[in-house]
């Protein structure tokens, strides 16, 4: 299969560069798999579309500020850094820009001197161990010193971090946020709560290689990145009970949906687990537990936009994103929705 076939020519105009004002009131394409009937609503008619015995699946990964700016101690020069993975207390992974200026031993300075840094080791794939100094929680100096990393196509400066979390994000360790939770207010939430949808959580902490393009010829060649994913047993529990009752289980964005896939038996059932998962889903994978599914709009050519194929059938989606930029949708992180079942 040819990663071609999943290329759409997108507008640079139809790239969302910063999210609307109210969260639900972004539009949603839905589509119908079986009839392949698409309909247009706004994002809060999601709740028109939701049955009294179905589970609502979300992820409450939390994003970490992770864009560090500071200066190399001695000289001044302004750098950048990204932290990837935390590899205990005061050890973290790291992208540092511009990545000459730091070698081994080098030393650098953020803010007014809360935090600094010194370069440990050089890992094979350009990527910095970085020794991290300061006083009190790690966390709290980076909700102070950090900034959002936001994705490469977005340009301009996001004003409120907040807008960059879902409203229920909890679990702190994300490099991206859950995109398609994005469209939900707690109000929107309550309503479908009150409706008899059941909600339920897991936790998949989305790296960086979300954003990295796809370089292989075919897709089958290509290697997906790994990522943390926890679901608790509670969740567990009422995910079987809604598929025990003849419910739909619908995953809230592509992040839910590999990590409720990786995890169910071939009996469309999960249990309490967690661990690292590479799973890739293209087209003629078979789902084993996802009936619907709420998503954005993604990159040509990505890894999300196959996963979507695979769900709804590619020619179906690759028509609907057709339609979406005709249509003049939001794409990518602070666009639109869909909602396919």
């Amino acid at each position: 299969m040819k990663v071609k076939d999943f290329n759409f020519d997108l507008p640079q105009e139809l790239i969302a560069q910063h999210p609307l004002q109210k969260r639900d009131e972004s539009r949603l394409m839905v589509i119908n798999k079986t009839s392949s009937e698409i309909q247009q609503k706004k994002f809060k008619d999601i709740i028109d579309y939701l049955n009294p015995e179905d589970c609502l699946v979300l992820n409450d990964t939390r994003v970490l500020p992770a864009r560090l700016l500071g200066v190399k101690e001695g000289t001044g020069g302004k750098m950048e850094f990204l932290l990837l993975k935390r590899i205990d207390i005061n050890h973290w992974e790291t992208l540092v820009k511009p990545g000459k200026k730091a070698k081994i031993g080098t030393k650098f300075i953020f803010g007014n001197g809360e935090l600094k840094a010194e370069v440990i080791s050089i890992s094979e794939g350009g990527s910095r161990i970085v020794e991290f100094e300061f006083e009190g929680i790690f966390e709290e100096v980076l909700d102070k010193l950090g900034e959002m990393p936001l994705p490469p196509y977005i340009t301009e400066k996001l004003e409120d971090k907040e807008r960059y979390q879902t409203v229920f994000s909890k679990q702190i360790g994300s490099a991206a946020a859950p995109t398609a939770g994005l469209h939900f207010t707690e109000d929107l939430l309550s309503k479908i709560k009150a409706k008899g949808v059941k909600i339920a959580f897991v936790t998949l902490h989305i790296g960086l290689g979300t954003f990295r393009p796809v370089k292989a010829e075919t897709v089958e060649e290509h290697e997906m990145h790994s990522e943390y994913y926890v679901l608790n047993k509670q969740t567990a529990d009422v995910i079987n009970e809604t598929k025990e009752n003849g419910g739909r289980i619908i995953a809230v964005g592509t992040t839910s949906n590999r990590t409720l896939e990786s995890i169910a038996n071939e009996n469309g059932r999960v249990e309490e687990k967690s661990g690292w998962t590479d799973i890739f889903i293209y087209p003629g994978y078979k789902f084993k537990i996802v009936d619907a599914l709420i998503t954005n709009f993604h990159l040509p050519e990505s890894t999300l936009i196959m996963l979507v194929s695979a769900f709804a059938g590619q020619n179906l989606v690759m028509g609907a994103y057709d339609m979406a930029v005709k249509e003049k949708y939001r794409f990518f992180s602070f666009g639109d929705a869909m909602f396919l079942y």
